[in-house]
């Protein structure tokens, strides 16, 4: 017998994956297809799963995340966590926006682990959202649980529902900032956009 040391699973809430197969299904009829026919049969399913799975930071708690990983630490530099990948769903369109976000903070006693900003990241990225609110809601969680002397937020983001629908323009990307405490300074901030450009590799 063979002992399996980790196995990643995922669970779906029955009675929340059935409705929405029911209501996949009516929508495919609704657009004139056939959802009996042999490709659409297990269409709804996986698109029902695949919307929780997309929107699954509204179970999550950011500042629980970045709790579970407060240490005290007497460092007072900048700290930059850039191009971290995102992916999230527009709330006008239902349609994807991704792209990295870009996260620095300037600790004031406290730091978290670098992995914690990643997965604030996506605590709200996965969700129907706008990226302006997007880019506010993670520098609160940070400036609210760590209390720094700052937090920066960048967002570069693509727009599927603006390149596939509407005015269709494919080559477009959307910036977002957001600043707080010491980055609202010009020569912080300066510091903190020339470092998220560089490459220094």
């Amino acid at each position: 017998m063979t002992t399996v040391s980790y196995k990643k699973t995922e669970h779906y809430d029955e009675d929340i994956t059935a409705k929405l197969i029911e209501n996949y299904r009516s929508s495919i009829e609704l657009l004139g297809e056939d959802a009996e026919r042999e490709g659409l049969l297990k269409t709804p399913e996986r698109v029902a799963k695949a919307m929780q799975y997309l929107t699954q930071g509204y179970e999550m708690d950011a500042k629980a995340i970045l709790n579970s990983a407060k240490f005290q630490e007497s460092y007072s530099e900048m700290v930059i966590v850039k191009d971290i990948e995102l992916y999230s769903m527009c709330e006008h369109h239902m349609l994807p926006f991704f792209g990295k976000a870009h996260i620095a903070y300037i600790p004031n006693g406290y730091i978290t682990g670098l992995s914690k900003l990643a997965r604030v990241v996506d605590c709200f990225s996965r969700r129907m959202q706008v990226q302006e609110r997007l880019t506010h809601q993670i520098l609160d969680a940070l400036q609210e649980t760590l209390n720094p002397l700052g937090v920066a937020v960048v967002i570069e983001a693509k727009h599927l529902c603006m390149m596939m629908r509407g005015v269709q323009k494919q080559n477009s990307t959307t910036t977002t900032s957001a600043f707080s405490g010491q980055f609202e300074k010009n020569e912080t901030r300066s510091e903190f956009l020339r470092l998220i450009a560089a490459d220094l590799h």
